[in-house]
């Protein structure tokens, strides 16, 4: 939630047992041996705010790290209870194996606006949602309930619900309100008040008998731990890390790995995933994650994730189904994407509106079908072509000189085999590649301009 509690996140899964259930535990939701990929939940909003919808979206990924939105970056459910739109959204897999979602109840960025209440949906499978719900946490009328997150707590026998609100002293403390079906709680009570303002708590359960809470502390990401899940036990620890402001921390350690990472949002309605890792919680202190090793959803905000199994991966794909659209990152500026403005072909920096002037479908090649040409998403007339050697925006006029100019053929990238390049069709020596950020074609001979020729072709 933004300032004085707005928060952010992204991640990846866990791996460290929890008691005889036979499952595995890291942050607050569960993780199952069986799992291999995961879920995210988010609301968007953009520069403009021309893409700012309050209601659940999903995105999937098999790595925590590269996300593919679903049902077109389109919500797949709505809130119409409370203020009829939701932030900060939160998956967890509760201990019968189904889902639970959670959900701050605010629409928009009205700061002010006070509930007592969360959104809430029961969920099998993440494809269809029942129950739809408002869950009461406190009766502190005069203050919010921001930022959700549940864990399970195994020697209470129940599951606890984290939020943000502000105490009698005036200051955003973490609260706890334990239920056992999400339908009812009880006891709420402080779980975190170090004596100064914190909000977006995040809590990684039983590592190496140690609980670790993250949370937003002066516009960084700062780390409390406790060896019990007892309220008020937890004790700041941690180095912050920051990226410019940045809110909502989430610890989520890989599936196949034994790196931890840290992901936090930046201060801003137009927000920007970063990362950090480590392989020791204990330690305290991260490294930034190269960008080139994440992307997140498009215009996604304040995220929750979950790791599910491939089966369940395999069925949220058939059910909402995969974009008809890609966005193309730069491999030696990662933070910015392949764009057109003003009907110029560039790369710019992530955010920026009309967001739509990054998305493109890759159809088969005008020229040759086994290539492939850039057709925009909101120029649906217009493809990506070279003129002067220069990449701009034009209409397609349907003759075999503008079909040549807009194909090309997309090869393995030339500074890593993992991206990709795209060679000219009619100008086979030449590479769509920036300079200056501008798109243009150009024989490629130097380490420099095979990293301006190179791109990832995601979402």
């Amino acid at each position: 939630m933004p300032h004085p509690s707005r928060r952010l996140i992204l991640g990846l899964a866990a791996t460290a047992p929890l008691a005889a259930t036979g499952a595995l535990t890291l942050g607050a939701g569960t993780a199952h041996a069986a799992d291999s990929a995961y879920v995210m939940a988010y609301f968007t909003e953009s520069t403009t705010m021309l893409e700012a919808n309050y209601g659940l979206h999903l995105a999937v990924s098999t790595d925590g790290l590269r996300w593919m939105p679903l049902n077109q970056n389109n919500p797949v459910v709505t809130p119409t209870l409370g203020a009829g739109g939701l932030r900060d959204p939160f998956i967890l897999r509760k201990q019968d194996g189904t889902f639970v979602v959670m959900a701050t109840d605010l629409k928009g960025t009205d700061w002010t606006r006070t509930s007592v209440n969360i959104h809430v949906w029961d969920s099998a499978d993440l494809r269809t949602f029942t129950g739809y719900r408002l869950l009461k946490l406190h009766d502190m009328t005069t203050t919010h309930s921001w930022a959700p997150e549940a864990y399970w707590d195994a020697g209470r026998g129940q599951y606890g619900i984290l939020y943000s609100s502000v105490n009698s002293s005036g200051h955003n403390v973490i609260m706890v309100s334990y239920t056992t079906d999400f339908k009812t709680t009880t006891n709420p009570q402080v779980f975190f008040d170090p004596g100064y303002d914190v909000i977006d708590g995040n809590l990684t359960v039983g590592v190496n008998g140690v609980n670790y809470l993250y949370f937003k502390k002066d516009q960084t990401l700062v780390g409390a731990r406790s060896t019990s899940l007892n309220p008020g036990s937890f004790t700041p620890f941690s180095t912050p890390v920051a990226h410019g402001g940045t809110e909502a921390p989430t610890v989520v350690k890989s599936l196949t790995s034994s790196t931890y990472y840290l992901w936090g949002d930046t201060y801003t309605p137009n927000g920007v995933f970063y990362a950090w890792q480590s392989t020791n919680l204990a330690a305290g202190t991260w490294t930034a994650l190269d960008q080139r090793l994440y992307t997140q959803p498009l215009n996604s905000k304040h995220c929750g994730i979950q790791p599910i199994t491939s089966a369940q991966y395999d069925n949220l794909v058939a059910k909402w189904g995969a974009p008809a659209w890609n966005r193309l990152k730069s491999y030696n500026y990662p933070a910015r994407y392949v764009r057109h403005s003003s009907y110029v072909g560039r790369i710019d920096e992530y955010p920026f509106d009309p967001y739509t002037d990054s998305q493109w479908k890759l159809v088969p090649g005008l020229a040759d079908s086994s290539g492939v040409s850039f057709q925009s998403v909101s120029h649906p007339t217009r493809y990506l072509r070279h003129y002067s050697y220069n990449l701009r925006l034009d209409v397609n006029d349907g003759t075999s000189s503008f079909a040549a100019d807009a194909t090309f053929y997309r090869t393995a990238g030339l500074a890593d085999a993992s991206w990709s390049s795209f060679r000219s069709y009619n100008n086979p020596t030449r590479y769509i590649r920036h300079s200056n950020f501008v798109l243009r074609i150009d024989p490629i001979s130097t380490s420099t301009e095979q990293q301006d020729a190179t791109f990832s072709v995601g979402y």
